[in-house]
């Protein structure tokens, strides 16, 4: 039986202790005072509490087939509901699960909410990514109709059985206000590091390498929607323009497209200038970031894109790095003027601009002193938390522990030096 109220939290797509948005969250939840359960599959099988939290419980689950395809997609995803299911019910008989909170993709767990509903339990709705746009910008071609009709009915199912939806920016709260939920409910809570994670110290001066390379750093997930291909052809553009000496580009992650990437380096002869490093943990992401001259965010101005924020990109201020960008509605928001926009994605535009960057350090300054004013003031996770923690706060505040009561405040009698007081005679 939890002793404290107890906040559930559903992943699918990742193990717990690899996405950083969901291990801020249960951190902030401790912080208020909450016990937390987090459903995700199984990654490091030797870990029962989430690295970093003081008592956060991993309840994993094991995935049998990886989604490549529709039909690979729709295996996987029934499998996890299940799973999630199952360990979800086990959470409310032994009296946790007091409110939950679903993470997508993907958006097919809305009868659990109606489940859970009708026991009179709030149902979180953490949006991180648009599934329709997402199906959209994989697909390569003209999307089905019908899948593309499926999705955005498990969408709006997804939005509207939740009692709360937290949005990581305006444009995915915009989304689901057209969708018929209440502005009142829909809550922003953007993806970003805390600068006790990146140890913000003064203002941020560029690095000076040993090998005195300068380094063009991407960050993230490698998948189709990615785009981490058109930094290989960045490269590729970057040394018609600089030929192969005093540069490099740094590929950290891992992802579904991996191998078309390492083969692309391959076929390009880029082994030399691109460098592929793998899937990082907290303290060797800083490191490269820290290493760093400029970062480049790939991904194509799609509609997926141009509504969504990328976790990287605020990783990136956060260190105060120049960043390359497409150009998109939420990008810019997220960078400003700590941002070099490109109108296409194409590579040759990504390598132009990134020449110019090169050639230029004092524009390279004021970018990062932007990117990084502008992560301290708005963007870094302790803007965030509070109102995350406030959602829950709200939904569970019959649970909640009642504040102490003030003691009763009994007037002082003046006397002495005091102004002397009227004194009613009975």
């Amino acid at each position: 039986m939890a002793r404290n109220t107890h906040v559930t939290i559903l992943i699918a797509n990742l193990p717990a202790e690899r996405d950083r948005r969901v291990i801020r969250e249960c951190l902030t939840l401790e912080e208020k005072g909450f016990e937390v359960t987090v459903i995700a599959p199984r990654g490091d099988k030797t870990l029962k509490t989430l690295p970093g939290s003081r008592s956060t419980r991993l309840k994993p689950y094991p995935v049998k087939v990886y989604g490549s395809g529709l039909l690979t997609f729709a295996v996987e995803f029934g499998w996890s509901f299940l799973c999630i299911a199952v360990r979800l019910i086990g959470e409310i008989l032994a009296g946790r699960a007091h409110a939950v909170q679903v993470c997508n993709p993907p958006d097919v767990y809305w009868p659990l909410a109606l489940l859970l509903r009708a026991l009179g339990r709030p149902w979180v709705f953490d949006h991180h990514d648009l599934c329709p746009e997402v199906y959209i910008s994989r697909g390569g071609g003209e999307p089905n109709r019908w899948v593309l009709r499926v999705l955005n009915a498990l969408e709006w199912l997804t939005l509207r059985t939740a009692t709360e939806v937290v949005a990581t920016n305006q444009s995915f709260k915009d989304n689901a206000v057209r969708k018929g939920v209440h502005p009142d409910k829909v809550t922003v809570v953007r993806n970003g590091p805390s600068p006790a994670e990146i140890a913000v110290d003064g203002d941020p001066q560029e690095p000076v390498a040993a090998d005195g390379l300068h380094r063009i750093v991407y960050l993230g997930v490698f998948g189709p929607q990615d785009n981490v291909e058109g930094v290989v052809r960045a490269a590729d553009e970057l040394i018609k323009r600089r030929g192969r000496a005093g540069w490099k580009v740094v590929l950290a992650g891992d992802g579904e497209s991996m191998p078309s990437v390492r083969a692309l380096v391959a076929e390009k002869n880029l082994s030399d200038v691109v460098e592929l490093t793998g899937w990082l943990n907290g303290t060797q992401v800083d490191e490269v970031l820290r290493s760093a001259t400029i970062a480049i965010q790939p991904d194509l101005p799609t509609r997926m894109n141009q509504l969504s924020t990328m976790a990287k990109t605020v990783e990136y201020v956060g260190r105060g790095l120049p960043v390359v960008a497409a150009d998109g509605i939420e990008t810019r928001r997220t960078l400003d003027e700590a941002g070099a926009y490109v109108p296409t994605g194409a590579p040759e535009e990504f390598a132009a601009v990134i020449d110019e960057l090169l050639d230029d350090p004092a524009r390279r300054q004021q970018m990062r002193k932007l990117g990084r004013d502008r992560f301290l003031n708005l963007l870094s996770w302790e803007h965030q938390a509070g109102p995350y923690a406030a959602v829950f706060q709200r939904l569970l505040a019959k649970r909640l522990p009642a504040p102490p009561a003030e003691a009763p405040r009994i007037p002082r009698q003046r006397t002495g030096s005091d102004t002397p007081s009227r004194v009613e005679q009975p």
